[in-house]
């Protein structure tokens, strides 16, 4: 790197509302594995616990008990409807909230940078309106005959409404706030096509259903759906900490980064790609769930500064955490019924929200 590139560097400014990369948390490797090492700690506790909490009573030896036995370790003395309930039921939701929480958080984390918007979040391209839309279609009209499940017309949705937006951007020139501004008409539109759909073609049950959903549900998935999560997790979770150097660089400008190397086009489409497949997979898996990844990023930031091969793997962990307890609050609180996920974490959110641009009209 030349002299000149490193003095533009330290004269740039960082985006509002985050921290500088050679901010807290430099030179703090020991802090940074113990928040690893720590964070992973309670993740692990916080699912085994989680599983506990039901109207049946199970304790953690349970838990164990009955994972290790399904992993071939040993033998379990649960009874059949017991140990059903541990696998077959809490422990893969518990889990999907986990990757989900994961994958949400990374996103905000990669979009806030890429996008220097410290308020950008995985739906800010219109990912999740597609999506919505895409599950309608395949719930309400019956499109594919009953051979495409309510996820993989999620899916296609949540890809329709990206490239639509890939689209728009390149045409109107490509740059950081064409991209936010074609995310918000792609979102517009597509949410306006699923509120046609139900209203001139759902019956009540369909659409009280649909609308659940909407509003984030983790109800009724198994193992299938974590395993296809977890997978695309962790392929985009190795991308997005390949280009870790190239998010320092791009918290100072797309100009900054230029004069460093970067590809900026090319980095930002893959990096783009890379979080609306991840947002794809997780809003076909679970629906809509806001605010998580708004702001897990800022929490996590505070502990490690912005430098992303620290940031990305403990806001990945602050998410799984924070969203495990959120379905297990949405499932008990009022337990018999169940409180949409997505509820719950805007009631939680909003205050942060608010917090987060308070924060950001002081530092701007």
């Amino acid at each position: 790197m030349s002299t000149d590139s490193r003095t533009a560097v330290k004269a740039a400014d960082a985006p509002p509302g985050t921290a500088r990369p050679d901010g807290p948390g430099r030179g703090g490797a020991p802090l940074t594995v113990l928040l690893w090492a720590g964070g992973l700690i309670l993740l692990l506790a916080s699912v085994a616990v989680a599983v506990t909490i039901g109207p049946a009573r199970i304790s953690v030896p349970d838990v164990w008990s009955a994972v290790a036995a399904h992993l071939g370790f040993g033998a379990s003395d649960l009874s059949p409807i017991r140990d059903g309930i541990i696998w077959n039921l809490r422990m893969p939701r518990t889990l999907l909230a986990a990757v989900c929480g994961a994958g949400l958080a990374v996103c905000g984390t990669v979009m806030q940078s890429l996008l220097r918007n410290p308020l950008a979040d995985p739906f800010v391209l219109g990912v999740s309106s597609g999506a919505s839309t895409g599950a309608v279609v395949v719930v309400v009209l019956g499109v594919g005959g009953g051979a495409v499940s309510l996820s993989a017309g999620a899916f296609a949705g949540a890809i329709c409404s990206f490239a639509l937006v890939l689209l728009l951007s390149h045409t109107l020139g490509g740059s950081t706030d064409r991209v936010v501004l074609s995310g918000v008409a792609a979102m517009q539109l597509f949410s306006a096509l699923t509120s046609f759909v139900v209203m001139t073609s759902a019956d009540a049950e369909q659409t009280r259903g649909v609308l659940f959903w909407l509003l984030g549900s983790l109800s009724g998935v198994g193992w299938s759906e974590v395993v296809l999560c977890s997978a695309v997790l962790a392929v985009c979770l190795v991308v997005c900490l390949a280009h870790a150097r190239t998010l320092d660089a791009f918290a100072f400008g797309q100009d900054a980064a230029a004069a460093l190397g970067v590809n900026v086009a090319r980095t930002r489409i893959v990096l783009l790609c890379t979080t609306a497949l991840l947002t794809a997979a997780v809003v076909s898996a679970a629906g809509a769930i806001g605010f998580v990844g708004l702001v897990l990023p800022h929490a996590a930031r505070a502990l490690t500064g912005s430098g992303h091969r620290r940031l990305l793997p403990v806001t990945a962990l602050a998410g799984a955490i924070f969203l495990v307890w959120v379905d297990t609050l949405a499932r008990t609180v009022l337990d018999p019924q169940e409180v949409p996920v997505g509820v719950v974490t805007a009631l939680i959110g909003v205050p942060a929200f608010v917090l987060v641009l308070y924060r950001t009209r002081r530092t701007s």
